[in-house]
């Protein structure tokens, strides 16, 4: 039963090597453009990621044994206190004296269950704070990757109405195609890093965050594979054959892209 568990786990190291793949995926066909500094960068941060969500899953050991030792000195303290009450005597005084040291005993021990406490929770604060800083920088990477497909219009082929300020078309509908579908894979790799997080922290600011990312990238993936679809329709349009490329053919992407 473990077994079959642990191969539900979504493992690091594949997703890194995919990473790797599209790299050189991209490097191959586009050459240096700006979709390939992205995935390089993607890249990084991946490798990056996989050490800091298996350094989360870790235990903080020191922290831990502070807590430990905390609860220890609030135990010996307790019991010394409780030793130093006369509970024999029934005298007055000593009643007095008794029902003071029980108070003092009882405030000791609210005092050393809120210490424990506020450790057990910087544990968890600690964690959350380092994985929500890694989530973040692969929110922003999503939306650079949208930046990257934003200018890849299939109506250009049809409309051909450009205004000086409109981008220039370098590619053709075969490679803007293959370029958008990088786009799209990238935004899936960059969900699958940041699912890492949230099976390495039981945590829901960092679920509701991973979830974010999930949707962010699946609703523009969603826009990219809209486009993918058109460009799939004008190929098989009679003119397709004059913009197919040749095998080999490398498109050249301005390195600003």
């Amino acid at each position: 039963m473990s077994s079959g568990r642990e191969r539900l786990i979504l493992r690091p190291g594949p997703v890194v090597e995919t990473i790797e793949r599209l790299v050189a995926r991209i490097f191959e066909r586009f050459g240096e453009c700006g979709l390939y500094r992205v995935c390089v960068q993607l890249h990084a941060i991946a490798k990056e990621d996989t050490r800091r969500a298996v350094s989360i899953a870790r235990a903080y050991v020191g922290l831990r044994i502070l807590v430990f030792a905390t609860i220890a000195v609030g135990l010996a303290v307790l019991g010394w206190m409780l030793s130093l009450i006369d509970f024999t005597n029934a005298a007055a005084d000593n009643v007095s004296s008794a029902a003071q040291g029980i108070e003092a005993a009882a405030n000791l021990t609210i005092l050393a269950g809120a210490a424990v406490l506020s450790l057990l929770k910087l544990e968890e604060r600690l964690k959350r704070r380092r994985a929500l800083a890694a989530l973040h920088e692969l929110r922003s990477i999503v939306h650079v990757i949208d930046m990257h497909q934003l200018t890849k219009d299939p109506s250009k082929f049809v409309v051909r109405a450009n205004t000086p300020s409109s981008p220039p078309l370098v590619l053709n509908r075969f490679q803007m195609t293959r370029y958008l579908d990088y786009c799209s894979e990238m935004l899936s790799l960059t969900s699958k890093v940041a699912v890492l997080f949230g099976q390495s922290l039981d945590d829901r600011a960092v679920a509701e965050v991973v979830s974010d990312i999930e949707r962010v990238g699946a609703g523009l993936s969603q826009k990219v594979w809209q486009k993918i679809m058109i460009l799939q329709e004008l190929e098989r349009a009679p003119d397709a054959a004059a913009t197919a490329p040749r095998d080999g053919e490398t498109a050249v992407v301005p390195v600003s892209d």
